[in-house]
């Protein structure tokens, strides 16, 4: 009898075993997990999130969850963002001194919103300039033949009074760098006409000015392309510059620091990009008229957002 009892209690143990592990795989199947540890580094949990990591505490594997973590995460984003520029236009100072104060959780960082506003700039200029219009080229043209027509009228004065002074046997040193310099100008204006340049380039202060010149009239839309590139690579670098002027207002305060000083310069470029780009949208709708009202805009903002950071 106690083997038969035995063996009922191995089956009893192997049912709830097996429902155990049957549960365990239902639960993994539908995609839904009870950790006890952290997945990522696993830290016991306590909470929903882990507090060493981070990290949810339990990973949902479905699709469902993939696009609720995906709204989560754009509407997450646009919270912080219509927490935080309203601020920055009408309340510059204090979005400042919270984010420096440490207050950050319901805003966008400074870099952030500086990347995104400079992406969004380049991409509305992309989209609202305009081709050249045959008009403009041809009068960019006829200014191009009024200037090399004024140069090599100078050029002929110029080399009539060295042959002039060569008779009398004056020096002629400071004639030939003028020359040379009016050939070199006359030079850079034919190559940007699209003619062949047959003058000697003999001074070194116009060749590179000549060969951009000659690249940019070959391939103009690559050149354009380019410049976008360069400058969306290098716009962070306005920052570092922007921040030892705003330095010179506090030299000497223990109050502010660098990086008061940077996330105030950061926040104040992101207004100035956006105040671009609103003048970009204006002109393309046809009230490019109301744009330059908005080059008073800056020098407002800058006082408020000093004014809201000192007080």
């Amino acid at each position: 009898m106690s083997g038969i009892g035995e063996g009922v209690a191995d089956l009893g143990q192997g049912v709830l075993t097996a429902s155990a592990l049957e549960k365990e795989q239902r639960l993994v199947q539908d995609g839904h997990t009870h950790e006890s540890a952290c997945l990522n580094c696993g830290t016991a949990l306590v909470g929903t999130h882990c507090h060493a990591c981070g990290q949810a505490a339990h990973v949902h594997r479905t699709l469902g969850a993939f696009f609720h973590d995906l709204l989560h995460g754009v509407f997450h984003f646009e919270g912080k963002t219509w927490r935080t520029l309203p601020l920055l236009a009408w309340k510059p100072g204090e979005l400042t001194r919270q984010y420096v104060e440490g207050r950050r959780a319901s805003f966008v960082s400074p870099i952030a919103l500086f990347l995104f506003s400079v992406f969004l700039m380049f991409a509305v200029f992309h989209s609202t300039q305009g081709g050249e219009r045959p008009a403009d080229v041809r009068s960019d043209d006829r200014a191009l033949s009024r200037q090399v027509d004024e140069l090599e009228g100078e050029l002929a004065r110029l080399q009539d009074r060295r042959k002039l002074a060569a008779s009398k046997g004056q020096t002629t040193q400071e004639l030939d760098e003028e020359i040379g310099e009016h050939r070199d100008a006359l030079a850079a204006i034919r190559a940007a006409q699209g003619e062949n340049v047959d003058v000697q380039i003999n001074g070194t202060r116009f060749p590179r000015l000549t060969k951009a010149v000659q690249k940019f009239r070959a391939n103009p839309d690559l050149a354009i392309y380019k410049i976008q590139t360069y400058a969306y690579k290098y716009s962070w670098a306005l920052i570092p510059i922007s921040v030892p002027f705003l330095w010179l207002l506090f030299p000497f305060s223990g109050r502010f620091h660098l990086y008061d000083h940077t996330v105030f310069v950061t926040y104040s470029l992101c207004f100035m990009t956006m105040i671009v780009i609103l003048a970009m949208v204006l002109g393309a709708v046809g009230a490019g008229s109301v744009a330059p009202f908005l080059f008073f805009v800056p020098p407002v903002h800058m006082y408020r957002q000093l004014r809201g950071l000192t007080r």
